[in-house]
C-alpha cells in the first residue's frame, strides 16, 4: 500500500503540474480578453461623448449671425431670436456676442428696453465675462502650459485591444484622430443687408464690404496666435491689427445687385474665462471688423452632465472609474460606482478631444473587471475534472486497498482453515488409534471416544460445510427451499441441537417469541444461522463468569425479527459494519486467542439477504452484543 500511495502521489503531480499550467494560461487569456472587451467599450463610450460635443458644435456653427441680438431678421419679417430666453442646457449660461469695439450684446435684453428682472443676473454675470473677455484680447500672450501626460497601456495590450476589435470591425480609418470638431477652417457666408444691419447695428457700405482674400488673410493671422491660458492654439484669442479694420460707414449704399454681404466664419474656439467657466466662440468677420459670437460653459455643470448621461447609467460604471479634466485649469470630475480604495486601477482609455474643446481630457481606470461567463465554466469544468480525478484515485485506492484486504484475509482464512482442519482430524486420529490399541478399557469409556469422535466429525463437517455453502452464495447457484412457517420448527431444532453445546460450556439459553405471522423460509437455513450466532456467543463468551444467550423474535411493521443476544465481550465500535465482511474478524487479543475462520457471520448475511432481508449487529447496553435478523413477514407461498 505505501508503495500505491507513492504512485498515485506520482500520478497527481505529473496530471496536476501540466493542468494547472493550462488553467493558468486560460486565465490569463480570459482576464486580458476581458481587459480588451472594457477597453473597446471604453472606447467607444468616450466617442458617445465625443459625438454629444460634436452635435453641439455643429449646432452652434449653424446659427444664423444676427441671433445673438433679441430681433432676428427673417424673409418674412422680424422675429424674436430663439437665444432669446435661458439656455435649455443647465450647463450654458448664456450667449453674448462681443463688438469690435468691445461692447457687449445679448439675445436676453430686447433692444431698446430694459433688462428684464428675470435675467437681470444672468445678464450681469455675461457682462462681467465680456469684460474679462475684452482684457484678455489685447494682453501678452502667456507660454503654452506642458502637454497633458495621458498613461498608455503596454504594447501587448493595445495589440490585444486591436486584435479583439479587429475581430469584428475595421478600425482603421476609425483610429485616425480628429483635430477639429466640425468645421476646420473658416467659410464663407451670405448674409441679407437686413442681417448685417442687425449684426453691427449700423448701415455698412455695400460698396466697402469684406474681400474674401483679405477676410481669410485677417482670420488665418488670428488663429496663428499661440495658446494662452492653459487651452490649445485654437483656443488663443487675439484682435484683428488696427491697420487691418476699416471704419463703419453710416449708410447702405445701393450699388449692390444683389442686396447680400459676404462674411467670413471661423471655426469655433475657446477661451478660459475662470476656472468655472468657458467662453466658446466664433469669429465673423464682415467690412473689416471682428466680432465674436458663442455661449459660456459651465464647466462644472458641464462635466457633470457628460458622467450622468453617458457613464453612469451604463454598466461599465461598476467596473471601472471616468475622470474628465479642464487642462489648465483647476476643474475635474470623476465618477464610478465600483468600491475602490485610494490606489488608481490599471489605464482603461484616454483622449483628448478635439477642437474646440481642445481643454478637456478624459481618463479611464479599471476598479475590477467584470466576471467572464466563459470564466464561470472553465471553473465549473475545472472542478468537475478535479473531482472526478479525485473521485477516481479515491476509487482507485480504495478499490486496491479493498484486494489487498480481501487478499490478506483470505491468506489468514486458509491458514485458520488450514488449523480448523487439523484440529478435528487430530483428534479424530488420535481416538481412533486408542480405540485401535484397546486403550478404552471399559464400555463407558469406550462410547466416551465414540462420542468425541463422532463431535469432531460433526465439527470438520460443519466447517467443511461453511466453505461449500459460501462458495455456492458467491457463485449464486445456492437454492432455497421456503416453507410457510411461524419459527417453532425453527427455534425447536435450534434448541434441540445446541442443548448440549450448552450444557457443556455451561451457558444458559432463553428463548422469547411473540405472536409472529405465517411467512415463508428456509428451514433449515434458519437454523444453520441461529447455530452459528450461538456458536459465535459460547466461542468468544466462555471465558467469562456470566454465560447467557437469549433469542427474541416478534413482528415489527411488516418484518419478522429474530434477536440473538448474549452477555459476551461484544464487538467494538468500528467493526460493527465490518463483521460481515468475508473472512474478517475482529483485530484483538481475544480473536488471536480464539480459532475461527471469519466465516460464521458471513455466511448469516450471505444467508439472510438471499432471502429478502437484513442483519445488523449492536452492542448491548450491559455486556455483550446482539445480532438482529429482519426477514419480510409479507412473503409467502
Amino acid at each position: 500500500m505505501k508503495r500505491l500511495r507513492l504512485y498515485m502521489i506520482i500520478f497527481c503531480v505529473l496530471v496536476s503540474l501540466p493542468l494547472a499550467f493550462v488553467a493558468w494560461r486560460t486565465y490569463g487569456a480570459l482576464d486580458r480578453e476581458t481587459q480588451a472587451q472594457v477597453r473597446f467599450f471604453a472606447e467607444r463610450l468616450l466617442d458617445e461623448i465625443e459625438a454629444e460635443l460634436a452635435d453641439l458644435v455643429r449646432r452652434e456653427e449653424n446659427r444664423a449671425v444676427d441671433e445673438y441680438r433679441y430681433t432676428l431678421v427673417q424673409e418674412s419679417g422680424k422675429i424674436p431670436s430663439p437665444l432669446a430666453r435661458l439656455p435649455v442646457e443647465t450647463f450654458i449660461l448664456g450667449y453674448f456676442q462681443n463688438n469690435p469695439d468691445g461692447s457687449f450684446q445679448t439675445p436676453l435684453v430686447k433692444e431698446g428696453e430694459e433688462v428684464s428682472a428675470d435675467f437681470a443676473e444672468r445678464v450681469n454675470q455675461l457682462r462681467t465675462i465680456n469684460t474679462i473677455f475684452n482684457r484678455r484680447k489685447f494682453v501678452a500672450q502667456l507660454p503654452p502650459p506642458a502637454p497633458l501626460k495621458v498613461q498608455q497601456p503596454a504594447a501587448i495590450e493595445k495589440k490585444e485591444q486591436t486584435s479583439f476589435a479587429d475581430r469584428f470591425l475595421r478600425t482603421s480609418e476609425r483610429r485616425k484622430s480628429k483635430s477639429v470638431l466640425g468645421q476646420e477652417q473658416a467659410r464663407v457666408e451670405e448674409i441679407t443687408a437686413g442681417q448685417a444691419m442687425n449684426l453691427a447695428q449700423k448701415e455698412p457700405d455695400l460698396s466697402a464690404s469684406l474681400r474674401k482674400d483679405d477676410a481669410v488673410a485677417d482670420l488665418e493671422q488670428d488663429e496663428a496666435a499661440p495658446s494662452t491660458y492653459g487651452l490649445p492654439a485654437s483656443s488663443a484669442v487675439r484682435s484683428a491689427p488696427a491697420t487691418r479694420q476699416r471704419p463703419m460707414v453710416e449708410t447702405i449704399s445701393a450699388e449692390s445687385p444683389t442686396g447680400r454681404f459676404q462674411v467670413e466664419v471661423a471655426p469655433l474656439q475657446a477661451v478660459a474665462i475662470d476656472d468655472g467657466r468657458v467662453f466658446i466662440f466664433r469669429r465673423i468677420g464682415i467690412n473689416g471688423q471682428i466680432y465674436r459670437q458663442g455661449f459660456v460653459l459651465r464647466l462644472q455643470t458641464f462635466l457633470d452632465h457628460l458622467l450622468a448621461v453617458h457613464y453612469d447609467p451604463q454598466p461599465i460604471s461598476r467596473y471601472t472609474r471616468l475622470r474628465l479634466t479642464a487642462a489648465g485649469l483647476n476643474t475635474s470630475r470623476d465618477r464610478t460606482k465600483a468600491d475602490i480604495g485610494t490606489t488608481a486601477g490599471d489605464w482603461v482609455a484616454g483622449r483628448t478631444f478635439p477642437a474646440p474643446f481642445g481643454f478637456l481630457s478624459a481618463e479611464m481606470r479599471a476598479v475590477s473587471l467584470p466576471p467572464s461567463p466563459a470564466r464561470q465554466t472553465l471553473t465549473l469544468a475545472l472542478a468537475i475534472l478535479g473531482a472526478v480525478m479525485v473521485a477516481g484515485l479515491a476509487t482507485i485506492y480504495h478499490s486496491a486497498r479493498t484486494v489487498l484486504d480481501l487478499s490478506e484475509r483470505r491468506s489468514q482464512f486458509v491458514s485458520a482453515v488450514t488449523h480448523e482442519l487439523k484440529t478435528p482430524l487430530t483428534n479424530i486420529r488420535m481416538y481412533i488409534e486408542m480405540l485401535d490399541q484397546g486403550i478404552a478399557a471399559t464400555p463407558e469409556r469406550e462410547q466416551e471416544y465414540l462420542g468425541i469422535l463422532a463431535s469432531e466429525s460433526a465439527r470438520l463437517s460443519g466447517l467443511i460445510n461453511n466453505v461449500l455453502e459460501l462458495s455456492r452464495l458467491e457463485k449464486r447457484t445456492r437454492r432455497f427451499d421456503l416453507k410457510d412457517g411461524d419459527l417453532t420448527d425453527v427455534l425447536a431444532d435450534v434448541q434441540s441441537l445446541m442443548a448440549e453445546s450448552l450444557a457443556r460450556e455451561g451457558f444458559d439459553l432463553t428463548v422469547r417469541t411473540g405472536r409472529l405471522p405465517v411467512f415463508a423460509y428456509d428451514r433449515e437455513v434458519l437454523v444453520q444461522v441461529l447455530i452459528n450466532l450461538m456458536e459465535n456467543s459460547i466461542k468468544f463468551g466462555r471465558h467469562l463468569p456470566e454465560k447467557h444467550i437469549s433469542i427474541a423474535s416478534d413482528a415489527v411493521d411488516g418484518w419478522v425479527r429474530l434477536s440473538v443476544s448474549d452477555t459476551g465481550p461484544g464487538i467494538p465500535r468500528r467493526s460493527l459494519k465490518q463483521v460481515f465482511e468475508d473472512f474478517y474478524r475482529v483485530d484483538n487479543d481475544l480473536t488471536r486467542t480464539t480459532g475461527g475462520t471469519g466465516l460464521g457471520l458471513a455466511l448469516v448475511k450471505k444467508f439472510i439477504v438471499a432471502m429478502g432481508g437484513r442483519v445488523q449487529a449492536e452492542n448491548n447496553d450491559g455486556p455483550g452484543c446482539a445480532i438482529t435478523i429482519s426477514l419480510p413477514a409479507s412473503r409467502q407461498l
